[in-house]
């Protein structure tokens, strides 16, 4: 992490990663561990107060850093307000924007610095940043979060129209600061309702002046819409007779192959981002000019000059930027866990078989696997009639009818509870209204079950994984008709089946048109007729193939069957399907399958614009109760609904993740399997993607509620003196319960404070002093040595000590020493790590 100044790079301080000042610029260069070696990037941020010079020469050192590291970094040019959502993932907390920069002799703000007044603006709810704003209550929205920040007191005054994420990544935001800028040694004030904070909204006034007229409304964000994303075009840009031409030769669907290892070429995504990508063979000029060049072309096309620019190298592309084409494929590219193909070779090679009982001890092998469990589990199934659910005679389970819609629930047992999947099949004949139907039933067979069901969009001929394997190898896809018992139209004399899969994890027959043509020399094929099944064999078949076809025609014909090789037909086989004619006889080839990076996404559609922001490097904690997310794996869409969510997103849900394939760059399958996942009951095959999932987040993890609880029960400050500008406010036992104490802050809901607060604040007369702790405690800061607290009885404690929080009363070093983590770290913690840990330490 590096500022320019006076033209030359220059670190920054760890504790100051994050802020930035407006009238400067940075170079940041971010390395992670992928599992195909390093991953990359080269970051250049121009705050908008900065010089055309700074910005120049921040150009030119990102181009000598990415020669230095060989051309393997992503580079991206990032402006103030508009920064890419890769660069907002590396500051979880939030980025600030200071004012001002080093020329204007302002410096990084040291640790323990209270001097200090000003009022931040905090924007968003997975990215959040916050800007410096005038001090002044014109400032003020009533849909965003506002920060008053006075040195040693840190209001949060949140607006009518504020979400719950954004109240809590504005308070994750003020608690980094505290502890990062302060020292830990500051209080949090929140303000969520202003009756409710008489005091508090008093310091606001005296600093802020008295409040006149209305507040402004919530201000949209201007984020690009998904259409507007999904407007792909590919450029060719060269040089002819010293002209720079940039000619179109693109749009989406876009495919790897247009890209020459000779050229260079701009991406465009609507004006949303711009992409260049520079071929290995390209000259060393083109590669230098590559920003030049695609700020030439924003330009020249009319976008704003914020415009995110990344640039990348041929073999070293971004996930983002890959799957913006239609297919991608890596060299020497493997086909999925346990299957290995060689590129170019004729591929009929057997897939290694997993081992399902791993699939709990490791949720990523489910993930990849898209198994939730081994499939032997209670299966139910029911067929939509006349709008109604009509149970389905066990007898005839997986067997459907592309004219149909049916329910399958499917129960299996996880650490001894039920866990339940619905599956909502949809035939490719089904009505509107069938289909509707369908979905609809799956919502009250949802209820029945407690709310707790993994619902699962699954489309005719796109059956998931899972759904073959809980029928047993005896899955029957027929094209069309009905199962039901009055149904009138009579059933072919002929017809034709095509069998793929070699277990019965894995297999299913799907009918096909009763011609010669349909045949496949790969495949295994049953041809029934009211006299005899045959079993036609075609030569590239395998033996697993042909048992598991045996066990398939037993579930669609009672006649005789016969089994008969390619090539050795007899006629009356011929004359079922209307006479010879040329089939598909050539050796399958094994398709390259990518293994595309799983994606998060926030969904929102609520202003009438489908909008989605990413979350880049995404955890467990960027799921926020009040969310609808969506998780993209390619082979399918999860929708993730927290508990808080608003009923608007989640009916609109399904609608969303439909929106999302329709308008995806690479042109997706809309037939995509689209899984409706509730928080708290998420199944393996979706936990699987995040890394280190917790199960007791939900009933561990701290609420905004319980967050803003945590700061403490401060409910008496006898005497608050904030000095601004020689205005002094004084108030005589001020009763605040909103204003919490630095050292509290990180105390669990229930602790009540055993010690007598008289403090006083002094903001620009005394920097160093602690005096928003506790007050103090034998040592004078309000903490006892690790001598009077560690394996001591209730009997030996110190006077005023809550014998269940010993460890509260540890000095940060000490804290840190003892448990190797901040305080705030360990109260984030579930509390049955926490209690393990002081157990461990003798602070239980």
């Amino acid at each position: 992490f590096f500022s320019l100044q006076n033209m030359k790079m220059v670190p920054v301080p760890e504790k100051a990663y994050g802020t930035f000042f407006e009238g400067d610029c940075y170079i940041i260069l971010h390395t992670k561990r992928t599992s195909g070696g390093t991953a990359v990037d080269l970051h250049y941020w121009l705050g908008k107060d900065s010089s055309q010079d700074e910005q120049g020469a921040a150009a030119v050192y990102v181009t000598q850093l990415d020669s230095a590291l060989r051309g393997s970094p992503v580079q991206h040019r990032e402006v103030q307000g508009h920064e890419s959502e890769t660069f907002q993932s590396y500051f979880r907390n939030g980025i600030i924007y200071k004012k001002g920069g080093v020329a204007s002799g302002f410096k990084h703000v040291e640790t323990n610095m209270y001097n200090i007044k000003r009022l931040l603006h905090v924007k968003g709810k997975k990215h959040v940043s916050a800007t410096e704003v005038a001090l002044s209550w014109d400032s003020f929205n009533k849909g965003d979060v506002f920060l008053l920040d006075l040195g040693k007191v840190l209001i949060q005054w949140n607006g009518p129209s504020c979400s719950i994420a954004e109240k809590s990544r504005g308070l994750a935001l003020a608690r980094s600061i505290r502890d990062s800028e302060r020292g830990g040694r500051a209080q949090i004030g929140i303000i969520d309702n202003e009756k409710d904070c008489p005091d508090l909204m008093q310091i606001m006034k005296m600093v802020l002046g008295e409040r006149h007229g209305e507040l402004r409304d919530a201000i949209p964000d201007t984020k690009a819409d998904e259409l507007q994303k999904a407007n792909v075009r590919l450029y060719h840009v060269y040089e002819k007779e010293n002209d720079l031409v940039v000619q179109e030769i693109a749009t989406r669907p876009l495919t790897q192959d247009l890209l020459q290892h000779e050229d260079c070429y701009i991406l465009d995504q609507g004006g949303f981002k711009i992409y260049v990508w520079r071929g290995k063979a390209s000259s060393p000029e083109e590669k230098k000019a590559a920003f030049t060049r695609a700020v030439g072309f924003i330009q020249a096309k009319g976008y704003p000059s914020s415009t995110n620019v990344e640039v990348i190298n041929d073999g070293a592309e971004s996930a983002m930027f890959k799957q913006l084409f239609q297919r991608w494929t890596e060299k020497n590219e493997t086909q999925g866990l346990g299957k290995v193909y060689t590129t170019g070779k004729i591929a009929k090679v057997e897939p290694v078989k997993f081992d399902t009982t791993q699939l709990h001890a490791r949720p990523e092998l489910a993930a990849e696997q898209r198994m939730v469990d081994d499939a032997s589990g209670e299966i139910e199934v029911w067929r939509i009639e006349d709008l109604e659910m009509k149970p389905v005679n066990p007898k005839t389970y997986g067997q459907f009818y592309g004219g149909d819609c049916y329910l399958v629930l499917y129960t299996y047992l996880r650490s001894g509870r039920p866990h339940y999947i619905i599956y909502m099949w949809q035939g490719g004949q089904a009505s509107v209204d069938e289909i509707t139907a369908c979905a609809l039933n799956a919502i009250e067979l949802d209820k029945q079950h407690g709310d707790e069901a993994v619902q699962v969009r699954v489309t005719m001929g796109k059956e998931p994984t899972h759904f073959l394997a809980i029928f047993k190898g005896k899955l029957v896809i027929y094209q069309g008709g009905t199962s039901r018992a009055q149904s009138s139209a009579p059933e072919p004399a002929v017809r034709l089946f095509q069998v793929r899969g070699t277990d019965e994890m894995n297999t299913k027959a799907t009918e096909v048109p009763a011609r010669a043509s349909s045949l496949n020399s790969n495949d295994v094929f049953l041809l029934t007729t009211s006299q005899v099944c045959y079993l036609w064999c075609g030569k590239g078949c395998s033996g697993d193939e042909r048992e598991m076809a045996k066990m398939v025609a037993e579930v669609i014909s009672k006649r005789d069957k016969h089994t008969i090789l390619e090539g050795q037909e007899p006629a009356e086989f011929w004359e079922a399907l209307g006479g010879k004619a040329p089939y598909a006889s050539d050796k399958r080839f094994q398709e390259k399958i990518t293994h595309y990076q799983p994606r998060l996404f926030e969904c929102s559609n609520q202003t009438g614009r489908f909008i989605m922001t990413e979350v880049v490097g995404f955890c467990q904690e960027d799921l926020d109760e009040d969310d609808v997310m969506l998780l993209d794996t390619w082979e399918e869409i999860f929708l993730w609904v927290g508990k808080g969510s608003n009923t608007y997103e989640r009916n609109e849900a399904i609608a969303s993740a439909k929106e999302y394939l329709k308008t995806h760059p690479a042109g997706r399958d809309l037939a995509t399997p689209i899984i409706l996942v509730k928080q708290g009951c998420e199944p393996l095959n979706f936990t699987g993607w995040f890394n280190a999932w917790d199960p007791y987040k939900w009933s561990d993890g701290k609420s905004y509620e319980e967050m803003k609880n945590s700061l403490g029960d401060v409910s008496a400050i006898s005497e608050i003196k904030v000095d601004l500008n020689n205005i002094n406010l004084n108030k005589t036992a001020l009763s605040m319960p909103s204003l919490a104490g630095a050292s509290t802050a990180s105390a669990s809901p229930d602790y009540k404070s055993h010690l007598n607060h008289s403090n006083s604040y002094s903001n620009s007369n005394n920097c160093n002093s602690n005096s928003s702790s506790p007050s103090p405690l034998p040592n004078g800061e309000g903490v006892y040595s690790r001598e009077v607290l560690v394996n001591k009885t209730v009997d030996e404690l110190p006077e005023g000590v809550d014998p269940t929080k010993k460890e509260f009363y540890l000095s940060d070093t000490d804290f840190h020493d003892i448990f190797g983590k901040s305080k705030d770290e360990f109260y984030q913690m579930p509390k049955w790590k926490q209690q393990n840990e002081k157990k461990q330490y003798g602070l239980f």
